[in-house]
This record gives structure tokens, sequence and C-alpha cells, in this order.
């Protein structure tokens, strides 16, 4: 019996695929649980668009994370924080300051796409990674400076 997964399931595959069951599994478990309907021609034709528009979504996110390249390549990116003597920051420099200072400069990124590799606590030029698609990711130099 032929089934659309209606969710991810871990061994039969992810949403929107159409996979071969046997009767009684689809009828009495995946059904029912709402992971699968029957793979009527109807559900089918269904599918295949939802995968159609899913994939050109994908690949409309990949564009505008590309078309974000040359706006970051010609950024310079500024972070300030509090210092105390001796050019230390009181704490750190998180993901969320770089955020703030990109959008004061009208680049939107959200913070969980930035990534530090070692904590920044003293003034300087450093680099973060930039996670912007599966595919596309850039390595964004910015400094931090007294306030």
């Amino acid at each position: 019996m032929e089934v659309i997964l209606q969710r991810v399931h871990k061994t039969l595959g992810n949403k929107g695929a159409i996979v071969s069951v046997k009767a009684g599994y689809a009828r009495n478990y995946l059904i029912p649980e709402g992971l699968a309907v029957v793979a009527s021609d109807m559900h089918k034709k269904v599918a295949l668009e939802n995968a159609k528009q899913a994939a050109h979504k994908i690949l409309k996110l990949k564009a505008d994370a590309e078309a974000l390249l040359p706006l970051l390549a010609a950024t310079k990116v500024v972070v300030p924080a509090k210092v105390r003597e001796g050019g230390k920051i009181f704490g750190s420099i998180t993901p969320l300051q770089i955020a703030k200072s990109l959008k004061e400069q009208g680049i939107a990124i959200d913070y969980a796409k930035i990534r530090i590799e070692l904590p920044i606590k003293q003034t300087g030029t450093y680099q973060a990674m930039l996670s912007l698609h599966e595919t596309v990711s850039y390595t964004l130099t910015f400094d931090v400076v007294p306030i």
C-alpha cells in the first residue's frame, strides 16, 4: 500500500515522501496517528506540488543568502563594548551584539546564525562565522571598540 508521509518518520522518510508499506501497518498505525495518508491520485498531485514549491523556496532562500555576500564584504562592522582599564571588556561579545551592529547598517541576520569560536573579552579585530544558508557561509571580520 502506498502512503504519503505527513511528518518525518525516522525509518520511512521525510514529510511528503511517497512510500510503500504493508497495508496493516498503514491502516492500524500510520493513518490513525496522523503520520500518513493514503496515496490517492489527488494526494499524489498535492504532494508533488508541495515538493515543487518547497524546492522553489529553498532556491529563493539560497539566492537571498548569496545576495547578502557582497553587502557583507562592503560593510565594516564595529561592535561597541564597555571596557575597563587594559582593554578588557565587561563580560564578552555575543552573537546578539554582532547582529545588532549589522542591523544598524541595514543587514538583518538572525543572531542564531552567527557563531563565535572563542569568547571575546578584549578590544581588537575578530572573526565570526555567519551561516546564511545550508551551503552559503561567510567569515565576518569585525572590530570591538570601547564605548
